[in-house]
């Protein structure tokens, strides 16, 4: 796929997006989560060595590729890494399915009820190989956790400023401003986020998209105006604690909204299965995703 094959496959295509990076503060969680305990391994090397057999699995995975999957979000590990003896990002786009690159470092320390993104001064570099490689677009993730004003407008306002200097680079960003699902006031500081939201749009050059992931709103629909922004490619959801069935349901009340699930797509995957089981079951929350994301 080149360039606009990739953007008119994130911009019409009937499916989702699946989150496969797990950075080195997840992955131990992630791997527990697929049977795998913390004294399987000895170090980094081979925390991530398991992290990308499990995600080389999920990708090699018939269902995979069965057109449900629109893109894929790496870790730069998996970026670097191979799957089906060759480079993931070509892996992937062989198999119909967009990369995307996790590109943020980290969260700061709470203040204001949010969690900035750490500096990226080195973003560009990082940015100039992803794109080398054929990555399409970039994921950066900051957190909402109260209804403070100040606050949600830094988040957004750091998310712009980053999606700038991605855009300048001639990738696709993502912009993730997640608000806790499980915050008191969710319902009116999504609001206070969609107005933020709205006003970093207008603001974009003519001709500029950005894509947006967000948690499901409290409000069915509430971002129904972010969605049929001009300069918004597609709007995709966080699973954002929810088990699968959760969020599905939960996603199916915001048409227009497609998934982008990390533990809603990989919960029930054990690196004990066998080949036949871990398919069906990687298929079964696939269909399920797929379902919610297309009502």
């Amino acid at each position: 796929m080149n360039q606009q094959e990739m953007t008119d496959r994130i911009a019409t295509g009937q499916g989702f997006i699946a989150a496969l990076d797990q950075s080195g503060g997840s992955t131990p969680k992630a791997l527990r989560g697929y049977g795998i305990e913390d004294g399987a391994w000895n170090g980094d090397d081979e925390m991530f060595a398991l992290i990308h057999e499990m995600r080389s699995r999920i990708i090699e995975s018939p269902c995979f590729g069965n057109g449900k999957v629109l893109g894929a979000i790496l870790f730069e590990k998996t970026m670097d890494g191979t799957s089906g003896g060759k480079p993931v990002p070509d892996r992937l786009k062989e198999r119909g399915i967009v990369p995307f690159l996790k590109v943020d470092k980290g969260l700061e320390d709470e203040a204001n009820g949010v969690q900035l993104m750490k500096p990226m001064p080195d973003l560009e570099s990082l940015l100039a190989r992803a794109r080398d490689k054929g990555v399409f677009g970039t994921k950066m993730r900051s957190v909402i956790k109260a209804n403070d004003t100040a606050g949600i407008k830094a988040v957004v306002r750091q998310q712009f400023a980053e999606g700038a200097r991605i855009l300048a680079m001639g990738l696709m960003p993502i912009l993730e401003p997640e608000y806790g699902i499980k915050s008191p006031d969710r319902a009116e500081g999504e609001k206070v986020l969609l107005e933020a939201i709205m006003e970093g749009l207008d603001a974009l050059p003519e001709g500029q998209q950005v894509m947006l992931k967000l948690s499901i709103p409290a409000e069915a629909g509430l971002y129904r105006p972010a969605i049929e922004h001009p300069a918004v490619l597609r709007v995709v959801a966080l699973s954002g604690g929810y088990s699968t069935e959760e969020a599905c349901a939960e996603l199916a009340k915001n048409p227009g909204m497609i998934a982008s699930f990390s533990r809603g797509l990989l919960q029930d995957l054990r690196a004990t299965q066998s080949d036949e089981e871990f398919d069906a079951t990687l298929g079964a929350a696939i269909d399920r995703i797929h379902a919610a994301s297309v009502a």
